[in-house]
């Protein structure tokens, strides 16, 4: 919980992540410095003021030492999202117009004043400037876009992640094949394959077997994969992983197999006259 001391003004949020609370206990207008005033403001920002919401003003009487609470409550932001209208707490701010024209610095009311005579929301852009930078823009439509690009960017980004497919040293044909099957799935997706070979009582004492599943399977997959970590023996597993080979190309391979082939076309034929 951060403990904030507000003597006649709220305290910027640069003021709060440098020192915790407002005032410090060294400034010249903290509690005990000023005997003539009755009354000080003691606001108390929780957890749950930190992600947003009403925080009560308690008002601080120094000649009873009782905190009363008055229903005077002020918005606090979260801190992943800028400050818009209302609740940009500077005096003055650095104007641009939404077509990102310089404006000038003027107060922050008379920007609001303008903002809304466009439609538009004051939005702070660059808080730690002095004074602060806001721009008129839709905020619906910012955050709107700013949700689409991280959507997309979300999309590019490649999850590799590591399929587990489990053989046994008795297993039929028919589950085995299936089993490769998956494989070459994973591996043209772009997978790594971990094999894990289960022994069974005395199994165990026979590693050759597995040995000899683990190559038929590499054998099936031909190009496709690469050993990245060789087989071994822990306990009664034998694992081995595989990493694709090359760039997956799934999906080149059935546009070229879904494409027409072109066909040549064929040389004129001559016929031959009869004689009459």
């Amino acid at each position: 919980m951060v403990l904030s001391w507000l003597i006649g003004r709220y305290p910027s949020s640069r003021q709060l992540n440098e020192v915790g609370f407002w005032p410090p206990p060294s400034h010249p207008k903290a509690f005990g410095s000023a005997p003539g005033r009755d009354c000080e403001r003691l606001v108390l920002l929780s957890s749950a003021s930190r992600i947003g919401g009403y925080v009560p003003h308690p008002r601080f009487s120094m000649k009873e030492g009782v905190a009363h609470c008055t229903r005077e409550t002020v918005i606090v932001t979260p801190q992943n999202e800028p400050r818009y209208n209302e609740r940009i707490r500077a005096r003055e701010v650095r104007l641009i117009g939404p077509d990102g024209s310089q404006v000038g610095i003027r107060p922050t009311a008379d920007a609001l004043v303008l903002a809304r005579e466009l439609d538009l929301d004051l939005v702070e852009v660059a808080p730690l400037a002095n004074p602060p930078v806001c721009r008129i823009m839709d905020y619906g439509k910012f955050r709107y876009e700013e949700a689409q690009k991280a959507k997309e960017s979300r999309k590019k980004t490649t999850h590799v992640t590591v399929k587990e497919v489990k053989f046994r040293p008795k297993i039929g044909k028919g589950d085995f094949d299936t089993k490769v099957r998956h494989m070459r799935d994973f591996l043209e997706d772009g997978h790594k394959v971990k094999v894990t070979l289960q022994f069974r009582g005395r199994e165990v004492a026979h590693p050759e077997l597995g040995a000899r599943i683990l190559d038929a399977a590499l054998e099936q997959l031909g190009p496709l994969a690469k050993v990245e970590t060789q087989a071994r023996l822990e306990g009664r597993n034998m694992t081995m992983v595989l990493s694709p080979d090359k760039k997956p190309a799934k999906k080149n391979e059935k546009e070229q197999s879904g494409s027409t082939p072109q066909v040549a076309p064929a040389e004129p034929t001559t016929e031959s006259q009869d004689s009459q």
